[in-house]
């Protein structure tokens, strides 16, 4: 028997696992301190009603024998998928088959199985600081190369996002295969407008790279100049896979919903991507279940669509909330705006978890060390606005106390 050496080049600990461990180990040497969570994106605000109902109504059916549903189709129900393609696209001037859609249980999972359709070989560019599952997944598949003694891995290409690019990552001189793209960006908050992506696009287009762009926060874009899809311009399709979720938007975090766009048009050589990534989930998923995919319907209902905008809106304000609390603080700060991330740097001389641990002592308020994140982020820390208003309102008094 052999293993897959490559898992045993990634840190022992995913990221978010080790805040637990040091968060548990705070709580039992601290049983008294009252923590407050605003590290880990995760929702906190209940379902939608219209959510609820439908998730009722879709159990009643399963238990009567005429309704019941067994094995989903596995590129997900048509009624979910026709208002997808209506609410998400049309709206907006864009036209997605409905073959084009794959209904899935959450972008994390297509965000590190989409690599199952590429080569090895493939150059892969990931922006530094970025979500970890893009890299570590990536690690997992052999495309990385070794660590170095900078903490980047050898053979990927890093587009650093730091203060004097505003964390907008240039283009790269040297030929990137597989793009990871995040807008609105985790952990930045930073959010890119039509003009920026464009040079994307056509990058990827003259040099036949996929972008693989990550669109999960789309819901919280406040501003008008900004596009929801990477579609909203001009040649994508042709050289893009957008991920789409249900979870930071509706709360379905622990519902598990979400879909992945992959153009016909989106080819290597007379290859379609569309069909290898079909063939992918035929063989390796079996589909959301059948009353989830209703709970995701019931979200583009008109009730639906208000009640996700209204706790949206919630976590927005709780973001503003933040990043208005920091500023006054003296702290440097970026996102909020189009994001539920807040990104600041650290005081000086001190590491993103010399911070992390200072913080948790002076204020038990729980945040993310922006080195979590990739190298670039070493010296940044990141705070969400998915807590409870109250809770966040109480976070910001206490950072804004403690003088650091």
């Amino acid at each position: 028997m052999k293993i897959n050496e490559n898992f045993l080049k990634l840190q022992s600990s995913y990221l978010f696992s080790t805040i637990g461990k040091k968060v548990g180990e705070y709580s039992a040497a601290n049983p008294k301190a009252q923590i407050i969570r605003l590290g880990i994106g995760d929702v906190t605000r209940p379902l939608p009603s219209e959510v609820i109902d439908s998730l009722h109504k879709a159990a009643d059916e399963m238990a009567n024998e005429e309704t019941f549903r067994g094995y989903p189709p596995e590129q997900g129900n048509d009624f979910l998928i026709s208002s997808i393609k209506e609410y998400d696209y049309k709206l907006r001037d864009v036209n997605i088959d409905e073959d084009e859609i794959f209904i899935s249980d959450g972008a994390k999972s297509d965000t590190g199985n989409i690599g199952d359709i590429f080569s090895q070989d493939n150059a892969v560019a990931v922006c530094d600081p970025i979500y970890p599952v893009y890299v570590d997944t990536n690690v997992m598949a052999g495309r990385s190369g070794e660590l170095t003694n900078e903490g980047k891995w050898s053979k990927f290409i890093y587009l650093d996002c730091n203060q004097e690019n505003d964390f907008f990552p240039g283009i790269p001189k040297e030929k990137a295969d597989l793009i990871y793209l995040c807008f609105p960006n985790n952990p930045t908050g930073m959010a890119a407008d039509k003009a920026y992506l464009k040079k994307w696009v056509d990058y990827a287009n003259e040099n036949s790279s996929v972008i693989l762009y990550d669109a999960a926060y789309e819901g919280f874009i406040t501003q008008d100049n900004i596009p929801h899809s990477i579609y909203e311009v001009q040649g994508a399709k042709t050289c893009a896979i957008e991920f789409r979720s249900f979870s930071k938007t509706a709360g379905f975090t622990g519902v598990r919903c979400a879909y992945t766009i992959v153009p016909k048009e989106l080819k290597c050589g007379d290859v379609s991507l569309n069909s290898l990534w079909a063939r992918r989930q035929a063989t390796k998923f079996n589909g959301v279940s059948y009353i989830t995919q209703r709970a995701a319907q019931a979200v583009y209902s008109e009730k639906g669509r208000a009640q996700v905008m209204g706790n949206i809106a919630y976590y927005q304000n709780n973001a503003k909330v933040i990043s208005e609390g920091l500023k006054e603080a003296g702290f440097k700060v970026w996102g909020a705006v189009n994001s539920p991330y807040v990104w600041f740097k650290v005081p000086q001389k001190m590491t993103s978890w010399d911070f992390f641990d200072l913080m948790l002592e002076k204020t038990q308020v729980v945040g993310t060390p922006g080195s979590g994140f990739g190298p670039a982020g070493e010296g940044y820390f990141r705070l969400t606005g998915f807590g409870s208003s109250a809770k966040t309102l109480e976070a910001v008094d206490r950072i804004k106390n403690a003088r650091f």
